[in-house]
């Protein structure tokens, strides 16, 4: 067995272990750790709904399995190194994400959904550390650090949801496997297109999808409103802001190159964990897709647009500055 193999192979077995001591060992005990901040306070919730448990963790395992095939058909590209600095950052990035996730999760700006779906501006730290360090950084960056921004938040953990955004951040690197820059963003603008397309329809032809968060009961509302329009064409909205970037930086293939991937990793990561609930909680296409895919992979894209370019300009001025 070569190195790379090895370590990638080590690297794999150690996020399985992560989540099955969380979903199997930590789940039962609930929430504790606390230790007060301001007027609230810390909690590591590792709650897992005990019925679907064994189904989350499978999804989990079949993650790990794409990522494993991604990397075997694509294993003699250095992008798959695993040593001291790809580790180094995989902990650096896990932690900003669990912090920020924890920091816009526990807050007000929920979106309309099914589940629980909150604005994630955050989603942008695992799509740069991809893009920036690699597939293997980006996955655990997603993985880990939403897994442990769930714990946080205080919501229990959705493990599928976690490896989804495990694959946004290996998705937002795998353009390392590309020699040509320009051809790989055309493939990654024809997909994702195509996709876009597919989703926001069934939008307009399930528009009686439930808002499961909105209730007002003076007005006899209990989670039986439709999902929002902003919410159902918010996917639309990002596509077009990504656009924008990928032809408004068409001579800085660094920010267009990060930006395009970052949509494809948003849009297949998002795509698997919501799929994932068709078999974890019952959801049918329309409803997982309409009431949870659309509402969580749309202001994802809109983030991706806006503030990736940044983190990619910041990156490079302190590769600039120190001479790398």
């Amino acid at each position: 067995m070569d190195g790379k193999l090895k370590n990638f192979l080590i690297f794999l077995a150690v996020v399985l272990v992560v989540f099955a001591v969380a979903i199997f060992a930590l789940s039962p005990r609930g929430s504790f750790g606390s230790a007060p901040v301001g007027q609230g306070s810390i909690n590591l919730n590792f709650e897992v709904d005990p019925s679907s448990a064994m189904m989350r963790f499978v999804f989990v395992v079949i993650g790990l399995l794409i990522a494993f095939a991604v990397y075997y058909f694509t294993r003699q590209n250095e992008a798959w190194e695993v040593g001291t600095r790809q580790v180094v950052w995989m902990a650096i990035g896990a932690a900003l994400y669990a912090v920020f996730s924890w920091l816009f999760n526990a807050s007000i700006f929920v979106v309309p959904s099914v589940s629980q779906v909150a604005l994630r501006p955050a989603i942008a730290i695992p799509m740069f550390f991809g893009y920036a360090f690699g597939p293997v950084v980006g996955f655990f960056t997603g993985a880990v650090g939403n897994m442990f921004g769930d714990a946080l938040t205080g919501f229990g953990l959705s493990p599928q949801w976690s490896i989804g955004n495990g694959l946004v951040g290996m998705i937002a690197g795998c353009w390392m496997l590309f020699k040509d820059r320009k051809q790989s963003m055309n493939t990654v603008l024809y997909i994702s297109g195509g996709l876009v397309v597919i989703t926001a329809l069934l939008f307009f032809l399930n528009r009686n999808t439930p808002n499961m968060m909105f209730f007002d009961a003076a007005n006899n509302i209990f989670g039986d409103a439709g999902i929002s329009l902003f919410a159902g064409i918010s996917i639309l909205i990002g596509f077009i802001l990504v656009l924008a970037v990928r032809f408004g930086f068409a001579s800085n293939e660094a920010v267009a190159t990060a930006v395009m991937w970052s949509m494809l990793g948003n849009i297949l990561g998002l795509l698997f964990s919501s799929l994932a609930d068709i078999f974890v909680n019952g959801f049918s296409l329309a409803t997982t897709i309409v009431g949870q895919f659309l509402p969580a992979a749309g202001p994802n894209l809109i983030f991706a647009a806006i503030l990736v370019p940044m983190l990619v300009g910041a990156y490079a001025s302190v590769q600039k500055q120190s001479g790398r």
